[in-house]
């Protein structure tokens, strides 16, 4: 292994953890407000739009804690990189259907006046998250990790000694 990607995966680990913490500790704080954001997308029917309101932020902090510290990265990772896919495409499906909404992501969220949304800078944005989540799925072997991977240790040859 190069010795700079356990650096690179730190970097990813702590930014993507980072947002996924921040976005889910502004969002527990007001479940109604979350739950509103979840409603103004119109995707969901009426009945599921409290429990992912309430409980995505729960998830997000949880993932958020997981890979700040280390543990279970590639899972954490994992994880991570299916809510960006899932909320690009709910962006994109507001943007699509012309409705005029905050995306939720750091709280708020709900109705705005058009010409005020995001979308496009949302969607990047998401889009670089995704990318950390790939990289620490392929590479979640990192520094000042609580927990190292099992299939991600150095090779090692005769007597210990590494191979790379």
């Amino acid at each position: 292994m190069k010795p700079w990607i356990p650096w690179v995966s730190l970097v990813a680990r702590l930014v993507l953890g980072g947002v996924m913490l921040v976005a889910g500790a502004l969002k527990v704080t007001d479940p109604e407000t979350a739950a509103q954001a979840v409603r103004a997308y119109e995707l969901l029917p009426s009945a599921l739009v409290e429990p992912v309101g309430w409980g995505l932020p729960f998830l997000e902090i949880a993932i958020g804690l997981l890979l700040i510290i280390g543990f279970g990265v590639r899972a954490s990772a994992a994880a991570a990189g299916v809510f960006m896919i899932v909320f690009i495409a709910a962006v994109s499906s507001a943007w699509a259907r012309g409705l005029s909404i905050d995306c939720g992501c750091f709280g708020g969220g709900g109705q705005v006046a058009p010409g005020q949304t995001k979308y496009l800078q949302e969607i990047l944005r998401d889009l670089g998250l995704l990318v950390l989540a790939g990289w620490l799925w392929l590479k979640p072997a990192s520094k000042f990790a609580v927990v190292s991977e099992p299939d991600t240790e150095p090779e090692t040859g005769p007597q210990g000694v590494s191979a790379s």
